[in-house]
């Protein structure tokens, strides 16, 4: 029987970094079910104590202590949650003490500085729409702009990945869907032939691609497990002829996907 312990990711700000990591470490723990309950924008004292309160109740309801993953900054907040019936992960804790030791200087503690210092939040959300705009074909006059366009059967994971490139690292993503009649002739549909040299390849099992299909279209010949098997088949066939590099993301998370694609094909972000 699994066991069952809550989870709360603390922030004063998203609490995004906090889940992310905290979703990492808990994946290395099998066999336990995590209830995972976030706690954005904590930067108020009485925000704080109402947040104890739900972590108190979390430990009575389970019988146990809850785990709490904290990005908090400002000091009086985050000792009212240290007064919690519960583990608590202060993550900036645990590497800004040993990095002012090592840096010879005090941090900032400045609430937002994470996402300040990342990537021009403008810049991200036009690579998003950008992708958005050129999802399954949707648009073929600006493909050029594109920094790699994704290419595959319906349905492999072309969107996702692509909506993740922009959003993670403000790639201009497009993708691009590989149709029956792009396997009847000897040649690469002609949108996207005059950037081969940004085409990469997405496949997958037909066994997988055959349950995906079953949930949007159930007893059509499009979800088929032969239909499936012969246009995995034929895509692959087609990437191998025109040395498109392709990648198998049938057990792969779209954060994994993405990560491999910028190793393979040194895509700067």
């Amino acid at each position: 029987m699994h066991k069952k312990r809550t989870a709360f990711f603390v922030s004063d700000r998203t609490g995004i970094t906090a889940e992310n990591l905290g979703h990492s470490l808990l994946s290395q723990f099998e066999g336990i079910e995590f209830k995972r309950v976030r706690l954005p924008f904590l930067d108020l004292p009485e925000k704080a104590r109402d947040a104890v309160v739900q972590i108190n109740e979390a430990s009575l309801a389970d019988g146990q202590r809850p785990l709490v993953f904290s990005t908090l900054i400002l000091p009086a907040v985050r000792n009212i949650i240290e007064q919690s019936d519960a583990l608590i992960l202060d993550l900036f804790e645990m590497f800004i003490v040993p990095l002012e030791a090592e840096l010879g200087q005090h941090s900032s503690h400045a609430i937002g500085r994470s996402h300040a210092a990342g990537m021009n939040y403008n810049a991200r959300m036009d690579a998003v729409n950008y992708a958005l705009s050129h999802d399954d074909g949707g648009i073929s006059r600006e493909l050029h702009r594109a920094d790699i366009v994704l290419v595959g059967v319906s349905r492999c994971g072309k969107t996702p990945t692509s909506l993740y490139l922009a959003l993670q690292f403000g790639i201009y993503a497009a993708n691009y869907p590989l149709v029956p009649e792009d396997f009847s002739g000897s040649d690469i549909p002609q949108a996207i032939k005059p950037l081969l040299n940004k085409l990469y390849g997405l496949t997958i099992r037909a066994e997988r691609l055959q349950q995906i299909r079953t949930e949007r279209a159930p007893n059509s010949r499009y979800a088929s497990l032969e239909n499936c098997q012969l246009e995995v088949k034929q895509a692959e066939n087609l990437m191998r002829q025109f040395s498109i590099p392709y990648l198998d993301v049938t057990t792969m998370s779209v954060e994994e996907i993405a990560t491999t694609i910028l190793h393979q094909t040194g895509i700067k972000h």
